[in-house]
C-alpha cells in the first residue's frame, strides 16, 4: 500500500530499494480510473506504481498501490514528463508498462515514448486517427458507422456550420484535455450566435481546434459502450455496457453501468478499430438517437475510463490482458458474466436533486452495498467504496468537503 504520495526524489529513493518479482505498472493519473485499474492488476499480483501531478485524486491510496508519486503534467511540460518517467523506470529492475488514464496522459507516453517502459497500446500515428474526433468521424463517414452531422470548424466557416445545424447544437473538441483546460468541460451547447461565437473565439485564441455537432435526440439511460482490448495480434476481449444512469443524465458522468448484448454496436466499434489498426484498451461511447431510430458512434477513448472496473466485474480484464500481452504472459477471460457498476457518490447526488433518475439499485443490492458483501460475490462492483479497501472512499469525502478540488473527474 502507498502510505503517502511522494515527490519525485522521494518516489525514485524509495523505488530503488524496494526489489520487484515481475514488473511494475505505471498508473496516471491516479483518481477513479486509475485506482480502479490499479485495482485490476493487483487482482493478478502486479505491483503498481500511481503517478500523478498532486496527490488529490484518491487512486494513490488504493491498497493495490506500492508507491505513489508527483511527475511533471504532460500538458504543462511534455519533455518534462518524459524525463520524469525515465527516472521512474531507472529505479527499477524491470521495464514498468504504461496505463496512461486520461487523452492527455495517452498522448504524452505515446508522443515521447520514454526510454524503458513498455506502452500496451498503439502508436501516436494511430492513436490520433482514432482519438482525435475530426479524423473520426472523418473515419465514420468513410466505413459508414452511423456518427451525428458534423462540421469541423477548421474547414467550414462557423456561419455556415450554425446555418447548416440550427440553435442549440453542440460544440466539441478534437482533443477533449485541451478544451476541458480551456472552457472546464469537454461538450458546450450553445443555443445562440453570441453564444457560439465566443466559444470559436476563445477556441482560436487557445489554438484548440473545435467543431459544431448537432444536438442528438437521445434516449435517455439507453447510451451504449463497446468496452474492448484488442491485442497487437488483433484478437480482441470485451463487453458492451450501457450507462443507465448518469449525472446530470443527460451529458453527465456514468453513475451506473450494466452490461447488455448489442452485436451491431459492438461490430461497428470493431469496425473502426480494426481499419485503424489500433491495439491496447478502448471505450467505444454511442448513443441512441431517437430520431434515427439507431445507436450513433460519439467517440472512441484509447485508454482505460470511469468504470473499467465493470468489465473486470464481467469476467474480461481489460488491464491484465494489456499487461499479460506487454510481458509476455498470458491470460485467458472468463465466459462473459452480467455485471452493474456503481459510482456512489454521482448516483447518491443525482438521487437527491430535483428532478433525478428513479433509484435503479434493489433492495438486495443496497444491503449488499451497505455490508460491504458485493465484494465476495459476482454481479456488482463500484467505482471506489470498497470497505476491504476505504483509503480511496475517505480520499474522497476529504475532497468532497475538505476544501480540496481534484482538477479531474475520471
Amino acid at each position: 500500500m502507498a502510505t503517502e504520495f511522494q515527490s519525485l526524489e522521494e518516489l525514485c529513493h524509495r523505488l530503488e530499494r524496494q526489489s520487484f518479482d515481475r514488473p511494475p505498472a505505471l498508473v496516471a493519473n491516479a483518481h477513479i480510473t486509475g485506482g480502479s485499474v490499479a485495482r485490476a492488476l493487483a487482482a493478478h499480483d502486479v505491483p503498481v506504481i500511481a503517478l500523478d501531478r498532486n496527490g488529490d485524486g484518491v487512486g494513490s491510496y488504493t491498497d493495490a498501490v506500492v508507491a505513489a508519486g508527483e511527475v511533471t503534467f504532460p500538458l504543462a511540460d511534455r519533455e518534462g514528463f518524459r524525463r520524469d518517467v525515465e527516472r521512474i523506470a531507472d529505479a527499477l529492475d524491470h521495464e514498468p508498462v504504461a496505463f496512461p488514464c486520461m487523452d492527455e496522459w495517452v498522448h504524452a507516453f505515446a508522443e515521447t515514448q520514454p526510454a524503458g517502459v513498455r506502452l500496451p497500446f498503439a502508436d501516436q500515428s494511430i492513436i490520433a486517427d482514432v482519438l482525435d474526433k475530426e479524423s473520426l468521424y472523418g473515419l465514420a463517414a468513410d466505413l459508414e458507422v452511423p456518427h451525428p452531422e458534423t462540421y469541423q470548424l477548421s474547414a467550414v466557416d462557423p456561419a455556415d456550420a450554425a446555418a447548416r445545424l440550427e440553435y442549440p447544437f453542440v460544440v466539441k473538441p478534437a482533443r477533449k484535455r485541451e478544451f476541458e483546460e480551456l472552457l472546464g468541460t469537454n461538450v458546450v451547447e450553445v443555443e445562440d450566435e453570441a453564444a457560439f461565437a465566443e466559444i470559436v473565439e476563445r477556441a482560436e485564441v487557445a489554438d484548440v481546434r473545435i467543431m459544431a455537432q448537432e444536438k442528438v435526440p437521445i434516449a435517455t439511460g439507453e447510451d451504449r459502450s463497446f468496452a474492448s482490448y484488442v491485442s497487437p495480434d488483433g484478437e480482441t476481449h470485451g463487453v458492451v455496457g450501457n450507462a443507465r444512469v448518469r449525472h446530470p443524465q443527460a451529458y453527465g458522468t456514468s453513475c451506473v453501468v450494466d452490461t447488455v448484448e448489442d452485436a451491431t454496436l459492438e461490430a461497428h466499434a470493431r469496425t473502426i478499430l480494426e481499419h485503424t489498426g489500433y491495439y491496447g484498451i478502448s471505450e467505444a461511447e454511442f448513443v441512441y438517437d431517437t430520431a434515427r431510430a439507431e445507436y450513433v458512434l460519439l467517440d472512441i477513448n484509447t485508454r482505460p475510463w470511469k468504470w473499467i472496473s465493470m468489465p473486470v466485474e464481467a469476467g474480461v480484464n481489460l488491464p491484465y490482458a494489456a499487461y499479460a500481452d506487454a510481458v509476455g504472459d498470458s491470460y485467458t477471460p472468463d465466459a462473459p458474466r452480467p455485471a452493474r457498476w456503481l459510482y456512489l457518490p454521482d448516483y447518491l447526488a443525482g438521487l437527491a436533486g430535483d428532478g433525478g433518475p428513479p433509484d435503479v439499485l434493489s433492495t438486495d443490492e443496497w444491503r449488499a452495498i451497505l455490508t460491504g458483501e458485493f465484494e465476495h460475490s459476482q454481479g456488482l462492483t463500484t467505482g471506489v467504496y470498497r470497505p476491504s479497501d476505504p483509503g480511496p472512499a475517505v480520499q474522497v469525502l476529504e475532497t468532497t468537503f475538505g476544501g480540496v478540488e481534484y482538477y479531474c473527474s475520471c
